[in-house]
C-alpha cells in the first residue's frame, strides 16, 4: 500500500478564519489537501481539491466567498491531473471519500466515473439546505451529480472499515460541518496516519484547543479534536491537520509516498 499527498493549490485568506480571533486581518495562505491510497484493494481518494472552474473564472465559479478565501490553483495540481503524475488515471478510482462536501474538498464529484463516493448522510443533506451563515461554502454545482453514493450513517458506523483489513478506516468528525468525516490509514512502515480534513485545521486546533473559525457546533468541534489527541496519545497516530501551511511543509509530496 502506497500512500500519497498532493496539493490542489491554496486558498489565499486571513488567519482567523481558522484561529477564532487570533491573527484577525493577518494573510493567511493555506494548503488544498487531497491524497490518494493505492491499496490492493483498488485506489481510494480522500477528497478532491478545488474545481477546474476555479483556475479560469472563479469569480463566476465561487462568487462572493472569494472576499474570505481565493483559490489559486495550476492546470497540473488539479486532481484528475495530478494524479496521473503517479501513473494513476481517473478510470482508476475505486472510492472517493469525501470528508465532507465544501467547495474546496468536493470539487471533482463525477470526474472518477468508475468511483462510489462515500460520504456521510447528514452533510449529504445539510449540503443542500445549508445555515445561511454557511450556504456559500457549498457549490451546489460541484457536488449535486448522478454519481454512485455510498452513504455513511454517523455514530451508526463510525470506524467504517472500507476494505475489512484496518488499511483505511472512515472516522465520524463532526463540528465543522453536520456530517465531516475524517479517515485513519495504517501503513506498515509509516505507521497509522489521521487526516483530519477541516476537522482539525491546525497545530493550534490541536495542541493548544483553539477552535476554527468556520463551524456549524463548537462543542461537536471540541470532541472530534480531543478524539484525536487520544489516538496520538494511544496509538501513537500521526494526526494531518486540515490547512496548516507550516505542517504542510513537513510531509512528503507525490510522486514521493508513505508505505
Amino acid at each position: 500500500m502506497k500512500l500519497y499527498l498532493f496539493e490542489a493549490g491554496i486558498l489565499k485568506s486571513q488567519r482567523h478564519f481558522f484561529t477564532l480571533n487570533q491573527g484577525v486581518g493577518e494573510n493567511f495562505d493555506v494548503p488544498v489537501p487531497f491524497l490518494l491510497i493505492d491499496h490492493p484493494k483498488g485506489k481510494v481518494l480522500f477528497d478532491t481539491g478545488n474545481a477546474y472552474e476555479i483556475i479560469h473564472e472563479k469569480k463566476k465559479h465561487w462568487g462572493d466567498i472569494l472576499g474570505a478565501y481565493d483559490p489559486v490553483m495550476t492546470e497540473e495540481q488539479w486532481c484528475v491531473n495530478a494524479i496521473k503524475k503517479v501513473g494513476v488515471a481517473p478510470e482508476d478510482i475505486r472510492y472517493v471519500i469525501l470528508s465532507h462536501l465544501h467547495l474546496d474538498h468536493a470539487g471533482c464529484v463525477g470526474h472518477f466515473p468508475n468511483a462510489q463516493y462515500i460520504v456521510q448522510r447528514d452533510e449529504l443533506h445539510f449540503a443542500y439546505v445549508p445555515d445561511p451563515y454557511m450556504k456559500l461554502a457549498y457549490i451546489r454545482k460541484d457536488f449535486d451529480k448522478d454519481v454512485d453514493w455510498y452513504i455513511l450513517e454517523g455514530w451508526n458506523t463510525d470506524g467504517f472499515d472500507l476494505f475489512g483489513d484496518g488499511a483505511i478506516k472512515i472516522y465520524f468528525t463532526p463540528g465543522h460541518t453536520p456530517g465531516h468525516q475524517s479517515i485513519l490509514v495504517n501503513l506498515p512502515n509509516s505507521g497509522p496516519m489521521f487526516f483530519a480534513a477541516d476537522s482539525c485545521y491546525t497545530t493550534e486546533n490541536l495542541k493548544n484547543g483553539t477552535l476554527p473559525g468556520l463551524m456549524w457546533n463548537a462543542g461537536e468541534t471540541v470532541r472530534s479534536v480531543n478524539r484525536m489527541r487520544l489516538l496520538q496519545e494511544t496509538q501513537g497516530v500521526k494526526v494531518v491537520t486540515g490547512h496548516d501551511p507550516a505542517a504542510w511543509k513537513e510531509f512528503k509530496q507525490a510522486p514521493e509516498y508513505y508505505d
